[in-house]
């Protein structure tokens, strides 16, 4: 007997772990065929009155309710009751990167205060309260070195945290495209499991680092989903991981690599290299049909001179602001004087990026400004008459893995970019939960 395939889902957005777990490639898809049944979800975006994520779920795959009987999918989750939740046995969820230091509170007992409005400590409360076996987490890449000032401190934070809940913890860093995917987007996953699941018994964990390295290279949860090559085992490095989390938040620092594992409050990680797939690229993903006149930019618009021309240098001479309102200024390089709020004078520069992101290759990392006047938009030549445009709603969101025209529910068009920017890469997904099906086999 398998254990039960229920998941939680929170911050879900517009359901993209909830297609990626179930291969959901047709947006009119029956919801009967779901394999993994959601028993639960949240979704809210603080400060909008509109909720067109949730809004586009609920249009997908209707709403839950908690064990109270309640609709609490589309509130706070910091105000949800824990205890309402539904049981699961998969718990998942991309959370934002946030500043996760602590303090201890006043009152001993009580433990430490985490600051308001920090997304993890919800994560961390549901697991606390409804005890998931599994939990499968992403984040941005630049998790494992924040903050600045004490690099590694809030993943740290968050390795104590499951540490003290009995998790073993994998992680690895993934960059889609390095995967066969259409986007070169670099994320932190992270697989964590109860110490006494088959799973984690079946591992044989030892401190032995050449075993440790066996599991990062080939018995993990990320080597079989995410294959790397060879692993040297004299490369592993390690550290211990405190269980007062308040002493993490103060004094722990730790150079994480991209790859590793955590048990029994040790720390292994190690620089893997993947094993890399051949890459969709824009091309493969572009409108083959008319589009809309409103995506293409006038001409006027592209270029303010030369248009081989990368740099304007403004420190002698400021560009008018018809020049500067134009792809060629916001894409290209730039040194320019500009004056901090206590009156210093200093030189901002940036470096040029592609005005054209060419078919042959995939797209970068798509944000939630995609679609807008901005040097992160991506702007191609179109298929039939090679003029040139932005992205259109459905190649983002052919970018991210998901059915076309799955944000079509009515939100405006800038909301469905943000979406998309905003969403993971759903191939991944579906990656995972091969080895995530496997392993809930051998589960009772």
């Amino acid at each position: 007997m398998c254990m039960q395939k229920t998941v939680c889902e929170l911050f879900a957005g517009v359901g993209g772990f909830r297609c990626g777990l179930n291969s959901i490639k047709n947006k009119d898809f029956a919801p009967s065929s779901e394999t993994w049944k959601t028993v639960w979800f949240n979704q809210w975006e603080p400060g909008k009155k509109n909720q067109w994520a949730h809004d586009c779920y609920v249009k997908h795959f209707g709403t839950s309710l908690d064990l109270n009987g309640n609709d609490t999918t589309n509130i706070d989750i910091s105000a949800v009751d824990k205890k309402a939740i539904p049981d699961h046995n998969l718990l998942v969820g991309g959370f934002p990167c946030q500043d996760y230091s602590v303090a201890r509170s006043l009152n001993g007992e009580k433990g430490i205060e985490g600051k308001k409005g920090v997304l993890w400590w919800s994560i961390w409360d549901i697991l606390k309260t409804k005890k998931s076996p599994f939990v499968l987490l992403e984040n941005v890449d630049r998790l494992l070195l924040s903050p600045s000032k004490q690099r590694g401190r809030d993943f740290g934070i968050i390795l104590s945290c499951l540490n003290n809940e009995k998790y073993i913890v994998e992680w690895r860093v993934v960059n889609a495209a390095e995967y066969g995917e259409v986007q070169r987007r670099r994320r932190t996953f992270i697989f964590a499991y109860k110490a006494d699941t088959n799973f984690a018994k079946s591992l044989n964990l030892s401190k032995d680092t050449n075993i440790v390295s066996d599991i990062l290279e080939t018995k993990g949860f990320f080597a079989k989903s995410f294959p790397v090559k060879k692993i040297d085992a004299s490369k592993i490095i390690s550290t211990e991981i405190s269980n007062d989390i308040a002493n993490v938040s103060d004094s722990f620092s730790f150079d994480f690599c991209n790859s590793g594992i955590m048990f029994n409050g040790t720390i292994y990680t190690v620089k893997s290299t993947p094993v890399a797939f051949k890459a969709e690229t824009i091309g493969d993903i572009i409108e083959k049909e008319t589009v809309d006149q409103k995506y293409f930019i006038p001409s006027e618009r592209l270029y303010f001179t030369d248009p081989t021309s990368t740099h304007s240098d403004e420190t002698e001479v400021e560009l008018p602001a018809e020049s500067r309102h134009t792809w060629q200024y916001i894409k290209g390089a730039k040194r320019k004087y500009r004056t901090a709020a206590n009156g210093h004078k200093y030189i901002y520069s940036e470096g040029a990026i592609p005005m054209i992101d060419e078919w042959n290759k995939p797209a970068r990392t798509m944000l939630t400004s995609e679609g807008s006047f901005n040097r992160s938009t991506h702007i191609v030549r179109d298929f039939t008459n090679l003029q040139i445009r932005i992205l259109t709603p459905k190649e983002t969101e052919r970018i991210q893995g998901f059915p076309d025209d799955w944000t079509n529910t009515g939100m405006p068009e800038k909301f469905r970019y943000f979406c998309m920017g905003n969403a993971l890469v759903v191939p991944l997904i579906s990656r995972m939960e091969k080895n995530i099906e496997k392993i809930f086999v051998e589960e009772p």
